[in-house]
């Protein structure tokens, strides 16, 4: 039998969606800590641990 191979072409947005977000998210948790203290450190410690999160997720999803 022979399957026929359909790649699924996608879009640079459709490739980079995902890499911006979460590069706009670090970028907003490393602001968020320098700028201030208190709910700011929460935003940081938020939007920082997201992109960790996710790597660990797909590492162990992996396995």
């Amino acid at each position: 039998m022979k399957y026929k191979s359909q790649l699924r072409r996608q879009t640079n947005g459709q490739i980079f969606a995902i890499p911006m977000v979460l590069g706009v998210l670090s970028i907003v948790g490393l602001v968020s800590a320098l700028v201030g203290d208190g709910v700011w450190d929460g935003v940081s410690w938020a939007t920082l641990a997201i992109p960790i999160l996710l790597c660990g997720y797909f590492f162990l999803k992996r396995s």
